[in-house]
């Protein structure tokens, strides 16, 4: 797994991942709603803490900056 997320972007997937986690813990949601809030919260925290996202990948998006040779 090569990088596919800049740091820009890795770091609002971390803020919105954990927004939603807490969104769905702290608020009285309908029980759908706080499933969806927890995994979506999931996958972009996880997403952004590790810099890969599998859907980019499979797009060809890359937001990675290039290394200077």
């Amino acid at each position: 797994m090569t990088c596919n997320l800049g740091g820009i972007e890795r770091s609002i997937r971390i803020v919105v991942g954990l927004m939603l986690l807490a969104v769905s813990y702290g608020a009285e949601l309908p029980m759908a709603a706080s499933v969806a809030a927890i995994v979506v919260g999931a996958v972009a925290l996880v997403t952004g803490l590790i810099g890969y996202c599998p859907a980019w990948a499979l797009f060809g998006i890359n937001t990675c900056a290039a290394k200077k040779i």
